[in-house]
C-alpha cells in the first residue's frame, strides 16, 4: 500500500444531519436521499399510508413525504439556470416534465435533465411493490451551467444501470459505479486504477455500447471540465488508490455516507475518519482509502450498507466554472436581475405549462423503467437489473 500524506486531504467537514451537503464549484447542490417506504397499497395507488403535510424533511423518521401529499417526492416545480443529476441506487422514482419528456427509473440508472432557460418537472417515488417494502437510496446532484449556457434548451437523459461502467478490484472488496466520468474504466487489477493522463481524453466517458452521453449543453460534455461522479463501496479489508485528475485545475470531494465505524473508523490519505464527512482532497495526488479488516462481517449473512458493514463514498469532481452565483430556490444564474426575471418569466408562461393531468404525475404499477424524450419511448437493454447495494 501507499504512504499517503496527510496534505491530500484540504478541508474536512462534518455531513449535516438532514438537508444539502457542501459542494464544490461546479457544483450547487447534493442530497443523499434513504427513505424506508412500506410495502404499496393493495388497490395499487402507490400511495404512502399517511398523507403528507407538503414540508416533511424529518431526518428522525424513517421515511419523508417531502412536498408529496399522497405519494412521496416532489410534484411539480420549476429550474432555470443548472442541471440536475439523479443517480440512483435503490428504489424507483417517476419524473414528468413540461416538455413532454418522461419516465419511470431506479435501481441504478442516472437521470441527467438540463433545465436550461426553464423546465418544470416532477420527482414522485411511487410505492410499486405490494409485496415488499419499496425502500430507496439515490443522490440528487446540481451541476452549474456557465453563463453562456443557462438560457439554452431543456434537456434530458437516461443512463440505463446496466450501461454504467461498473469497476470491481480483484479480491472483490472494492466496487466502482462510474456515474460520470474518465475512471475506472481501466484496471491493474490490484485496486489501482490505471487511469488517463490529460491529453488522452479525446472524448467524454460514455459507458458500454457508447450510450451514457450527457446533454449537449452539460458542462461535463466538455472533456478539459473533467467531471466526475463516482460511488464508491468497500468492504472491511479493502482498499482503493484514487489516481490523481486527469486535468489539472479541478475540484475533488469526498462523501462518506455509509458505513463508517465508530471505533475503527475509516482511513482516507492515511487519516482516520470517524464519521460522515465531506473531504475537498487535492486532485494532484492519488488517495488511498482503505477500511480495516477488524470490521468483521456476519458468517450469516453477506454485509450491506444497511446494517454498516459496507463503507460508501460519493466523488464529485470537476473544473470550477468561476462565475458570480445568484440563487433564489430553483433558479440559478449569475445576477439577482436575471433571478428576477426567471420568476416573471415562471409566472408568465409556466415554462410552457403542465402537460400531465396530476401535478404529483406517477405512471400505471404495471410500467416498467422508461425514458420518453422527444417523443420516444425507450427502455433498459436489461430490465431485470438489481439494486446496485
Amino acid at each position: 500500500m501507499m504512504n499517503s500524506s496527510y496534505s491530500s486531504i484540504l478541508r474536512m467537514k462534518p455531513i449535516p444531519s438532514a438537508g444539502p451537503m457542501p459542494t464544490p464549484d461546479p457544483f450547487l447542490f447534493c442530497v443523499y436521499h434513504k427513505d424506508e417506504y412500506p410495502p404499496g397499497p393493495i388497490h395499487k395507488t402507490m400511495e404512502a399510508p399517511y398523507p403528507g403535510n407538503g414540508h416533511d424533511f424529518d431526518p428522525d423518521q424513517p421515511y419523508r413525504m417531502y412536498h408529496g401529499i399522497r405519494i412521496p417526492g416532489f410534484p411539480q416545480h420549476p429550474h432555470r439556470g443548472f442541471e440536475t443529476i439523479t443517480a440512483t441506487i435503490k428504489g424507483i422514482i417517476d419524473h414528468a416534465d413540461s416538455v413532454g419528456n418522461a419516465g419511470r427509473y431506479g435501481q441504478g440508472d442516472v437521470q441527467w435533465m438540463t433545465a436550461g432557460k426553464g423546465v418544470v418537472h416532477g420527482e414522485m417515488f411511487p410505492l410499486v411493490n405490494i409485496d415488499e417494502p419499496n425502500h430507496t437510496r439515490f443522490f440528487q446532484i446540481w451541476l452549474n451551467l456557465p453563463k453562456k449556457d443557462k438560457m439554452v434548451e431543456p434537456s434530458f437523459a437516461m443512463f440505463w444501470a446496466n450501461d454504467i461502467p461498473k469497476y470491481q478490484s480483484e479480491d472483490g472488496k472494492v466496487k466502482v459505479t462510474t456515474w460520470f466520468g474518465n475512471y475506472f474504466l481501466e484496471s491493474d487489477g490490484t485496486g489501482k486504477e490505471t487511469g488517463k493522463k490529460e491529453g488522452e481524453n479525446e472524448k467524454v466517458c460514455i459507458g458500454k455500447n457508447n450510450m451514457n452521453v450527457p446533454p449537449p449543453n452539460s458542462w461535463a460534455s466538455d472533456p478539459s471540465n473533467d467531471v466526475a461522479v463516482l460511488h464508491i463501496t468497500i468492504l472491511p479489508g479493502g482498499f482503493i488508490v484514487l489516481p490523481p485528475s486527469i486535468v489539472k485545475g479541478v475540484n475533488r470531494s469526498l462523501y462518506l455516507v455509509e458505513g463508517y465505524d465508530l471505533e475503527q473508523g475509516v482511513f482516507v490519505a492515511g487519516k482516520r475518519i470517524m464519521g460522515k464527512v465531506v473531504l475537498d482532497m487535492d486532485p494532484d495526488q492519488p488517495v488511498e482509502i482503505s477500511v480495516p479488516a477488524s470490521l468483521s462481517t456476519s458468517s450469516s449473512s453477506s454485509p450491506s450498507s444497511s446494517d454498516g458493514k459496507i463503507c460508501e463514498f460519493l466523488m464529485l469532481q470537476g473544473r470550477p466554472i468561476e462565475e458570480p452565483i445568484a440563487q433564489h430556490g430553483p433558479f440559478v444564474m449569475n445576477t439577482w436581475s436575471e433571478i428576477s426575471q426567471a420568476f416573471d418569466d415562471y409566472y408568465k408562461t409556466k415554462f410552457g405549462g403542465w402537460p400531465w393531468p396530476s401535478d404529483e404525475m406517477v405512471f400505471p404499477q404495471e410500467k416498467g423503467r422508461f425514458a420518453l424524450s422527444n417523443g420516444i419511448e425507450t427502455f433498459p437493454t436489461d430490465p431485470t437489473t438489481e439494486p446496485v447495494e
